[in-house]
């Protein structure tokens, strides 16, 4: 009998212990793939963060530059976007934002919710360069350019919070999905909105004269009708 239940509390001891084990080890990845998604997040906002001028494009072919159906916002103004370190910023965006897709999707957060805030960093990149554009003008769009960068990072820090909310929260966060993806398809749509009406007002042909001969480079001339971007996407 001795025997018989000192093989039952080893067998029992080795099945606590190995749960123990796996639960330990479980936990340790789902750390490290949470703390990779923030390493990604905040690389994403780096990139912005370090956006600092405009200068003549030298890109052969605008449509080899699309970001799904939408054409870059610099593309109808002939410019490219630099960070600080001279690199092209939109390039960099997407590589940063590719990472955060995939660190995302490896930590269980939906395809849904990722495509929001990437989708807000590439809407907060390009009012960035409307703000720059407008600063090289001297300011032309006035207040409405306050209004527009207030309702960008509203945005940008709602999809990001609808992302950790997605992180740590998992269940919770399905069951309130429609709702928020609701909220944020409508405060998209205004954001689409208020950056259509900035870049009517900056395509204008004496407002791309003025920049062509600020940035001294060539710049070339857009129907304003066809600088907007074709809808609210995420």
């Amino acid at each position: 009998m001795p025997g018989w239940m000192d093989l039952a509390y080893t067998t029992a001891g080795g099945v606590v212990g190995a749960a123990v084990t796996n639960y330990l080890s479980r936990n340790q990845e789902r750390r490290q793939l949470r703390a990779a998604v923030m390493q990604q997040l905040l690389r994403v906002e780096a990139v912005r963060d370090s956006m600092c001028d405009i200068v003549p494009s030298r890109r052969e072919s605008p449509s080899r530059h699309l970001i799904g159906a939408r054409l870059l916002v610099t593309t109808p103004f002939g410019v490219t976007a630099v960070l600080e370190d001279g690199r092209d910023a939109e390039h960099a965006q997407r590589e940063a934002i590719s990472d955060l897709v995939v660190a995302a999707l490896s930590a269980g957060i939906p395809r849904r919710v990722v495509d929001f805030a990437g989708g807000s960093e590439v809407r907060a990149l390009q009012c960035e360069v409307i703000r720059v554009i407008d600063l090289r003008l001297g300011g032309v769009l006035g207040e409405s350019l306050e209004a527009l960068m207030t309702r960008c990072e509203q945005y940008r820090q709602a999809t990001a919070q609808h992302l950790l909310r997605a992180l740590w929260h998992p269940w919770r966060t399905r069951l309130r999905m429609r709702v928020r993806v609701r909220m944020l398809r409508q405060d998209v749509a205004a954001l689409h909105r208020g950056q259509d009406a900035a870049m009517s007002v900056l395509a204008q042909p004496e407002h791309i004269d003025a920049l062509t001969e600020r940035l001294g480079g060539p710049l070339s001339h857009q129907d304003p009708q066809r600088v907007n971007n074709p809808g609210p996407a995420a």
